[in-house]
């Protein structure tokens, strides 16, 4: 019969952990960071939401300011026309910003019983932008409102814009 084996702990000292947690540290600041959406990007992420069906301009209205100060708190309210029956509704409505890391800001679900067809929230903008808003109807039908801002110093980035 033989000896049981002795177990080894190995401890690392302070010198060697911070030596490590340094190389995890350059490797995530170094990391490839999400890559800007395109015009393709964004046409995808509308297709996913509402599918084939066309946009049409009016019956809603996009609002916010012409321009921003900054970008980390924009007020921005999305309203539709619509008596909001049983019969006709808004099913849900859609922020898209073209310029910011992730082109879709927010997604509303609402109902007949929802009352009015109106959301005000803040939004943060990385950069100046043409923000677009679609409402999806009971009927099927999809509305759209665009609108222009001019951000002086954008959110959501860490570093300087060429454009």
């Amino acid at each position: 019969m033989q000896a049981p084996q002795p177990t080894y702990v190995t401890l690392i000292d302070r010198r060697t952990m911070l030596h490590q947690l340094g190389a995890v540290g350059l490797l995530l600041a170094l990391w490839p960071r999400t890559a800007w959406p395109t015009p393709e990007t964004v046409q995808q992420a509308i297709r996913q939401r509402i599918g084939d069906r066309e946009p049409q301009p009016g019956g809603m209205t996009l609002s916010l300011p012409k321009i921003a100060e900054t970008g980390n708190s924009v007020p921005l309210t999305v309203s539709v026309d619509s008596p909001m029956t049983p019969e006709e509704h808004v099913v849900r409505m859609h922020v898209f910003v073209p310029g910011n890391p992730e082109p879709v800001a927010a997604t509303y679900h609402l109902g007949a019983r929802a009352g009015k067809a109106q959301v005000s929230t803040h939004i943060r903008l990385a950069r100046t932008q043409t923000v677009l808003a679609l409402a999806e109807m009971s009927d099927g039908a999809v509305r759209s409102d665009a609108a222009s801002i001019l951000v002086t110093l954008g959110a959501c980035v860490d570093e300087l814009w060429a454009d």
